[in-house]
């Protein structure tokens, strides 16, 4: 069973969401929030797996929010950012505070679901064409603030490969077609560049690429 909190200082929209997510028999809803503050606290005292974050919310924003969940180690929550707009401003700061990607709020009820499962299990929701032109907007407008493009260094020419079909949001089926490679062998090859990156998933492995210059933008 999937435990969600859902945070939005909207009631509406919280409830709307709560109700939704508990039509599925494998999703539960542990809690909502309506702020970012109570996002924080709700998730260290009920221990969901995956927080459903508004950007915008008062007392503490969700990308703060977002920060603090994340930071919580090894089986902290993993964090889906709801958004108003395809290319809010705020979105690629939640990926860099650590959220696992992000979900329009009009989306359709198969595909808030679906995203539940998707960040639920480990990946990262970074498939759909709209979040690759986020993220390279942002990247081209930010300059790069973690990770260098020396720290590629550490990777072997296979690995860096792989990062850069990630960031171009290819599924790992999809990169072991083009490669010619079995899926193990290309879930492996993206698990070496997480370690060896020292990142969480798929979503900053996508930041980390645009950040060393890997992967450009394009205009």
């Amino acid at each position: 069973m999937i435990r969600a909190l859902v945070a939005d200082d909207q009631e509406a929209v919280r409830a709307g969401f709560a109700a939704l997510l508990e039509t599925q028999d494998d999703i539960t809803v542990v809690a909502t929030a309506a702020n970012g503050e109570e996002a924080v606290q709700q998730s260290r005292q009920h221990l969901p797996d995956v927080v459903l974050m508004d950007i915008r919310m008062p007392v503490l924003d969700g990308v703060a929010a977002t920060r603090e969940i994340c930071d919580a180690g090894d089986g902290a929550p993993r964090v889906l950012v709801l958004t108003t707009f395809d290319l809010d401003e705020y979105v690629y700061d939640a990926l860099q505070a650590g959220a696992s990607g992000f979900l329009l709020k009009d989306a359709p009820p198969n595909a808030l679901f679906e995203a539940v499962r998707v960040v639920a299990r480990g990946d990262a929701l970074l498939a759909p064409v709209i979040t690759r032109r986020l993220i390279a907007e942002f990247a081209r407008l930010r300059p790069p603030q973690r990770t260098r493009p020396e720290d590629l260094e550490a990777l072997t020419q296979r690995e860096v490969e792989v990062l850069s079909l990630v960031a171009a949001g290819l599924s790992n089926q999809e990169i072991a077609e083009r490669l010619v490679l079995s899926n193990e062998t290309v879930k492996t090859h993206v698990s070496h560049v997480l370690r060896k990156l020292g990142l969480r998933d798929r979503a900053q492995a996508v930041v980390a690429a645009y950040e060393t210059g890997l992967v450009v933008p394009r205009v």
